[in-house]
């Protein structure tokens, strides 16, 4: 399904109605990949015995079927594709002694502690073993920090989903106003905020996320200056120091803002 199809779709149609029609085909789909599978699999026994190849015992008990990777591009996440390579790009013109990271991607922390010390924090600790990098406790809500602490923080596509019960968190419409608040309050004076949320027209979809405005993100860190707004749009455009307006025209952008505490 090509892009401008999937943004109709999304304009046109309540969520919770693609989401059925789309598991419906998924299902149908995934009926003739299987056909197609056992065929290939049968390909596979008969070209091995010609070869006579058995170096691995073919059996359909070790069946590891894989239905959905045959593409003539490769197939990935834009959103969480990019925002950790443009927060990486941002640590690295940044070079901090030490970083922050409240419950981004894990995958962001692992790397970035390559070259720089990493210190993460989730409610729900990761253990993990790594030069660099380590991992505790934390309430977004109540970050364990003093006021002015940190000098390098980052919070990337999470405040968009606290409140709404979907990690079994306390149900609160405001909660992501409260934990907005907490990072400005622990970031800090000429320190560094990379914040990473949904953005385009203000839309709730109960229980997964929030997508916000512009104007919505930043009121929100009234205290705080935008360093840079870099904007992933609808149709994979990856554009540094955007013009706002353009949010407005998404359906689900990805906003990367840089805030500075002046």
């Amino acid at each position: 399904m090509n892009q401008k199809l999937k943004q109709f779709l999304k304009k046109t149609f309540p969520l919770g109605l693609l989401v059925a029609a789309d598991r419906t085909k998924n299902l149908i789909l995934n009926k003739f990949r299987y056909l197609g599978f056992l065929k290939e699999w049968k390909q596979f026994k008969e070209a091995s015995e010609r070869a006579g190849d058995n170096r691995f015992v073919l059996s359909a008990k070790n069946f590891y079927p894989i239905l959905h990777e045959k593409a003539s591009t490769q197939d990935f996440d834009r959103h969480y594709t990019y925002h950790p390579a443009w927060a990486a790009r941002k640590l690295k013109e940044i070079n901090p002694e030490l970083h922050i990271d409240i419950s981004s991607t894990l995958n962001f922390s692992t790397l970035v502690s390559a070259f720089i010390p990493v210190k993460f924090y989730d409610y729900r600790p990761a253990d993990i073993t790594l030069s660099n990098f380590s991992s505790g406790s934390a309430d977004l809500l109540k970050l364990p920090f003093a006021d002015n602490s940190i000098k390098s923080l980052s919070c990337m596509h999470t405040l968009e989903h606290i409140g709404l019960g979907r990690y079994g968190d306390p149900i609160d419409p405001t909660s992501d106003i409260k934990a907005m608040k907490e990072l400005a309050r622990v970031l800090a004076v000429g320190g560094s905020l990379l914040i990473v949320v949904p953005v385009g027209k203000p839309t709730l979809q109960f229980n997964s996320q929030r997508i916000f405005s512009y104007d919505q993100v930043v009121n929100a860190f009234s205290g705080l200056q935008v360093r840079e707004f870099t904007l992933l749009t609808d149709d994979g455009k990856l554009i540094s120091n955007a013009d706002k307006n353009l949010v407005e025209k998404q359906v689900y952008g990805c906003g990367c803002f840089w805030f500075v505490k002046p």
